[in-house]
């Protein structure tokens, strides 16, 4: 498996069609944990709009909002995150121990490219999902991928001390919206077990358009297709939500490649009829960019 490193990137491997996943013996995940099982609270499902990679050294309102969500949610076992910037042919799972820091951008200060997020990988979890999810194959990655912007430049606020296990999901970029939900549904009994599934992603996400300066209003169709999101999350339309997304002009200036919107479907997947819905943050980014996050389960109040 070679990769080649880019703003995002395509993994060399063989296409697999998505049919019925079976997790059932993710029940027995607990037993990997050293925390009691009983006493083991259920995790979120969370979304983060991430934005800028600049996020991660900035103080802002929006990070602010992040170093509360770690505080309500508290330290899970283990992190999933499914990041809007490690896209694959077939799906791919980080399986080391040591997952590098990867600084997959260009044209920022030093100062962003010197950040080590230098969190510990779960090796026995990524074997339990690669040897439970036969179809589709979930292959494991034990050196070429780690943690890219999209992940740690949320996880620097949420868990500054880098002490929770983290592993990453790819996405699949040569399947529709349906299959990236579902296998955000089977996944989903990993919550139960201590694991927080975490999708990093932007719901508006057009760079072509985008302005740099971070006061600029943002473009009305950036509002209109991010209030029409609010309103079927809040109504739990997640069917709309996979079909019906790029119907409108707002949709397809909103998403014109589907790379930041798809880990969106991983979290409404992984999450439960009775999680309640708390929006984390609100806005709009340098015109282009919406910076909407949500959880979907408990957090401290």
């Amino acid at each position: 498996m070679k990769i080649k490193r880019r703003y995002f990137l395509a993994m060399a491997s063989g296409g697999i069609v998505v049919s019925a996943l079976k997790l059932n013996s993710i029940k027995e995940l607990g037993d990997l944990f050293k925390k009691d099982k009983k006493n083991q609270s259920i995790m979120p499902s969370v979304f983060i709009g991430h934005g800028s990679p600049m996020n991660a050294i900035e103080n802002n309102s929006f990070t602010k909002s992040l170093n509360t969500l770690g505080e309500k949610i508290g330290k899970p076992q283990a992190i999933l995150c499914i990041s809007a910037h490690w896209m694959t042919r077939g799906t791919w799972i980080t399986g080391m121990e040591n997952p590098k820091t990867i600084h997959d951008f260009y044209g920022f200060p030093q100062e962003l490219f010197d950040v080590q997020y230098k969190a510990p990988g779960d090796p026995m979890l990524a074997s339990l999902i690669h040897n439970e999810v036969k179809n589709p194959l979930i292959q494991l990655d034990q050196s070429e991928w780690g943690l890219d912007h999209g992940t740690w430049s949320v996880l620097k606020h949420m868990y500054p001390n880098a002490d929770v296990p983290v592993l990453q999901l790819s996405l699949n970029i040569n399947e529709p919206p349906e299959y990236h939900f579902n296998l955000g549904a089977e996944l989903k009994k990993l919550r139960e077990n201590g694991v927080m599934i975490l999708g990093s992603g932007n719901i508006v996400h057009n760079l072509r358009m985008l302005k740099w300066d971070k006061e600029a209003s943002p473009y009305d169709w950036a509002i209109e297709f991010d209030q029409w999101s609010k309103e079927k999350l809040m109504s739990r339309d997640f069917k709309s939500l996979q079909t019906d997304i790029l119907k409108s002009e707002a949709g397809r200036l909103s998403i014109p490649t589907m790379d930041h919107y798809y880990p969106l479907l991983y979290v409404l997947g992984a999450s439960s009829e009775k999680d309640e819905l708390n929006f984390v943050y609100e806005g709009v980014q340098n015109s282009s960019i919406s910076m909407r996050s949500m959880t979907f389960g408990p957090t401290k109040s």
